[in-house]
């Protein structure tokens, strides 16, 4: 069985391989390690392009793509017949959770004008003071999965309040629909977007969307720039009545003249949340499960239907 991975650290941690299995490092999709002919299981860049994508076609024996993403909308609906696209669920959870704190914490506490205040060495106690806090506030959690878990259990102990959003109600846990929106926002003050992208997702945040939060809420995109229409962002940040933490935008990267780099109630970081120094060794612990699994014939973890 052959496998190809895009790390030279990550053979050492596959762990035990199974028996008559061999690994090649692809780095780059446009230089192959090896024939591509006999690759059974494959594990593509971290948030791999369309390059990569293009490469299904060559490799004829394929039957798993194993993604070290949590998102796998640049995958779904583009694997060939036979081929069990998976992503990496529970991967990302902890770093993705991480960012989602400090930004909230960040935009709440106003480091933002602060940090540039300090490039022009300024004291800037009056530009800022009193700064706005979390505790007291309410955070809504749209996309409750294992990242919206993660997320809650950081903020809780911050005294905070949380309303969960999911695809669907859960009404035993306390989850609400999506459909509910229109109803919830209006309460919260932290709204964060966690949502996979999907047809469904795509654009959810629109001008009806921003129109219903509250005044002075911030709206935190930790999932994927498209989940939220940029037109609308723009038109309603550039009001002043809401801020924003975004890790994800649509286009990305963000063309330097776009207006949201100049907007400053906005925190803008170039899709980070997840890439963290603990990323790989998490991302192949994953990995060597998974090819495990499949050498002995048992189902696999983090199957990707309909784009979930």
């Amino acid at each position: 069985m052959k496998v190809w991975i895009p790390h030279r650290a990550g053979h050492a941690l596959l762990g035990e391989l199974p028996p008559g299995a061999t690994v090649d490092v692809m780095e780059d999709p446009a230089r192959l390690p090896s024939a591509p002919g006999d690759v059974r299981f494959w594990v593509p860049p971290f948030l791999a392009g369309p390059a990569a994508g293009a490469l299904l076609a060559e490799l004829p024996d394929l039957e798993v793509v194993q993604l070290l993403s949590a998102g796998a909308d640049a995958w779904v609906g583009r694997m060939p017949d036979g081929v069990t696209l998976c992503d990496a669920r529970g991967v990302h959870d902890s770093a993705t959770a991480e960012w989602v704190v400090a930004a909230v914490l960040s935009q709440l506490r106003g480091f933002g004008p602060l940090a540039r205040a300090q490039g022009r060495r300024e004291w800037a106690y009056d530009e800022v003071a009193p700064t706005d806090e979390l505790a007291g506030k309410r955070v809504m959690i749209v996309g409750a999965g294992s990242i919206g878990a993660a997320v809650q259990a950081r903020l809780a102990p911050f005294e905070v309040t949380f309303t969960l959003v999911a695809r669907t109600a859960r009404p035993a846990e306390g989850v609400h629909g999506v459909d509910e929106l229109p109803g919830l926002l209006p309460e919260a003050d932290v709204v964060v977007l966690l949502v996979p992208l999907t047809e469904r997702t795509r654009g959810l945040v629109d001008e009806k969307f921003l129109a219903a939060m509250s005044d002075g809420a911030l709206l935190v995109n930790a999932a994927r720039g498209p989940v939220a229409r940029t037109s609308a962002l723009v038109a309603e940040l550039t009001t002043g009545r809401l801020r924003a933490a975004l890790d994800v935008t649509d286009p990305e990267p963000l063309p330097a003249d776009h207006p949201l780099w100049e907007l400053p109630n906005v925190l803008l970081t170039p899709h980070v949340a997840g890439s963290v120094r603990g990323l790989l060794p998490r991302a192949y612990r994953l990995v060597g499960q998974q090819l495990r699994r499949f050498a002995a014939g048992e189902p696999l973890a983090n199957r990707v239907v309909d784009g979930y």
